[in-house]
This record gives C-alpha cells, structure tokens and sequence, in this order.
C-alpha cells in the first residue's frame, strides 16, 4: 500500500520549467541572453584596447619629452626681452661671463651665429664681465665678433661689466666700441704662464722619484717633476710668452687705430689694471656708462630711434645639468694631472 501511495503521489505532479536566474535575461530566451552577453563582452574588449593604445601613445610622447629635455635644442639660445620696443627693430646682448676657454668661446660662437641669422638684429651689444683666460679662446672670440661684424654690417659694441681684463679686454678690442661702467677693472694687456712642479712633494715627501726618458734637449721644457733653470726659462719667454705678448699688443693697435698709436699700446701694455675713468682718459675705452648708454650708442651706430633689446641665454638642457653635477664632484684622473702639470699660457689678470 505504501509503494503504491508514493507512485500515485509522484505520477499527481507535472515536472515543473527551470526557474530563470535572477539578472540573467529573465524573462528572455536563451539565444537573446547569449547576444547580449557577447555583445558586453566586444564592448568592453573595444574599451580595452583603445585604453592599451591610449597608453602607448602617452608613453611614447614622455620618452620623447625627456629625449628632448636630455638633449636640448642643440646650438639653440632663447631670448629674453630686456627693453620693450617694437619687433622689427632688435639689438642683441651676447654675454661674455667667467673665464674664457675653448667652450667659452663656442658659446659667443653660437650668440653671434643666432643674431646672424635674425634679419631683424640692427645692432649687438658683447657685455663682458671676465678677467680673462686662455690665449687661444680670447683670439677665437676676437676673430668671432671681427667676423660677425664684417659679415652682417651691423655695430657691435663691448660693454664692460665688472671685470674685462686681459683676455676680457683682448675681446673688446675686436668691437667698434666700448663702453665701461664706472667700477669696472680693465686693461691688464700681457701674458703669464704657470705650472706646477711636485719634485720635492714626490722625492722628499713620498719617496717618488720620477724617470723621464727624451731625446733632445729641450723636450721636456719646463718638467713638473724638476725646478726649471735660468736657460729653460730664458727658452719659454723667447719661444711662448713673447710671441703671446706681441699678438695681443698688435690686436690692441689693430682694434684701436686711430686712436692710440702704437707707442701708447706699449707704454700701456705693461700688464697693469686700469679703472674705467683711468681707460678713459688713456683711451683704452670709448665711454664711462652703463647699460642703457651701450643701448643708446649701438641705435645712434645704427641709425635708428627705438629697438627691442634682448639677451641670449642658454637652452635648458638635462643633459647640461647632469653634466654639470657631475663636474661638481671631484674628480682626478691622468687628464687632470696631465692639466695641473702642463704649462698654462693665460690672458688672465689673477694672483696665480
């Protein structure tokens, strides 16, 4: 009886539809809930792939933000508006600042370059604020600022700032004129020559004795490892500082004929400093002033009644940066040694 009421019980109910699951197409077909369901799927396939594009556009553009920061605009300088004035009228301010040296003078080389080739430049304005330096970057830059003002036709006056002493001054010859202001240090037309000897610091000091093997005589003339005699001297002066010493008097004559003559570069070419009133009444200069008297003598040079004046700077650089810090840190290999032991040849006023 028993068997016989569950099979009754079981044949009473009618198998019942599976129940939709919530959020899964209820209500829909099952062909319609798959349809929507790939469709979801390319959507957000789409999204993903415009975001992996987006991505790789955004890093392409920093690499090549930092690939431009790193280098620099290479040989570029960027201008800055010193004194307002209308556009089509520009004097350029090309700085000279710090000791000169062969990169010194390629960067006067760049300035000269861009106000070259801006065909709105009346007039250039070298403000020279160094004691001086090497013999080969002053006369580079010399020849630079003689070359620029045969080439483009336009004046070019130094104004003095600080210190234009020696080399500073070499440069400043090479202008049509110059102007100084009133606490400026200048002058110093001459030569010097140094080295280091470390002979008693090697031999007495460390036990060191250096072994210098040559052929000639004169090959190691002077040796940082011996104190030079009279007759290694004497050969110097005859084969390097006179002949350093008679190119910066004939710049001199060159630079200001007309004005002084020969006798008075000479008698003014003892190596001494002048103030800007003593250059002045010696005629080593033209003017006593400031900034804005250089700016009124290069429009009266030009011809022209109001200019925009501007000043090159340098190009930010990381590169230049990095470099920088890195020169910060002290540094001594065989190249500085060989620097601190090899004779320097200066157009520099300095307490050596």
């Amino acid at each position: 009886m028993d068997f016989e009421q569950n099979d009754n019980m079981s044949g009473s109910m009618p198998p019942q539809p599976p129940q939709p699951v919530p959020g899964l197409g209820v209500g829909m077909p099952p062909a319609a809930a798959a349809r929507r369901g790939s469709g979801w799927r390319v959507f957000w396939g789409i999204v993903l792939v415009l975001s992996i594009m987006a991505n790789i556009a955004l890093v392409l553009m920093l690499v090549g933000v930092v690939a431009m920061f790193a280098t620099g605009p290479k040989g570029l300088v960027t201008e800055e508006v010193i004194r307002t004035g209308p556009r089509t009228s520009k004097i350029v301010v090309v700085n000279l600042q710090g000791i000169i040296h062969g990169e010194q003078a390629k960067y006067v080389y760049t300035q000269l370059k861009a106000a070259g080739r801006d065909r709105l430049v009346k007039g250039v304005i070298v403000r020279i604020n160094s004691s001086g330096g090497t013999i080969s970057g002053s006369d580079q830059i010399y020849k630079e600022i003689q070359r620029f003002r045969e080439e483009e036709g336009v004046p070019v006056v130094a104004f003095m700032q600080g210190i234009a002493a020696s080399g500073g001054y070499y440069a400043s010859v090479a202008c049509e004129k110059i102007v100084a202001e009133p606490t400026t240090i200048t002058g110093s037309i001459g030569v010097m020559m140094g080295h280091f000897v470390f002979q008693e610091l090697l031999e007495s000091k460390l036990g060191i004795v250096p072994v210098i093997i040559t052929e000639g005589k004169k090959k190691n003339w002077p040796s940082s490892f011996k104190t030079p005699t009279e007759e290694e001297l004497q050969y110097l002066r005859d084969k390097i500082l006179t002949p350093a010493y008679e190119r910066f008097v004939e710049v001199v004559i060159e630079g200001r004929e007309g004005i002084l003559t020969p006798d008075d570069v000479r008698r003014l070419a003892d190596g001494g400093i002048l103030t800007a009133p003593e250059a002045k009444r010696e005629k080593l200069i033209d003017e006593v002033g400031y900034l804005d008297d250089a700016i009124e003598l290069v429009k009266s040079l030009a011809d022209i009644k109001r200019a925009r004046v501007v000043e090159y700077r340098r190009a930010f650089s990381l590169t230049s940066l990095l470099s920088y810090r890195s020169r910060s840190v002290l540094n001594v290999d065989r190249t500085t040694l060989y620097e601190l032991g090899t004779p320097q040849i200066l157009y520099l006023w300095s307490a050596y």
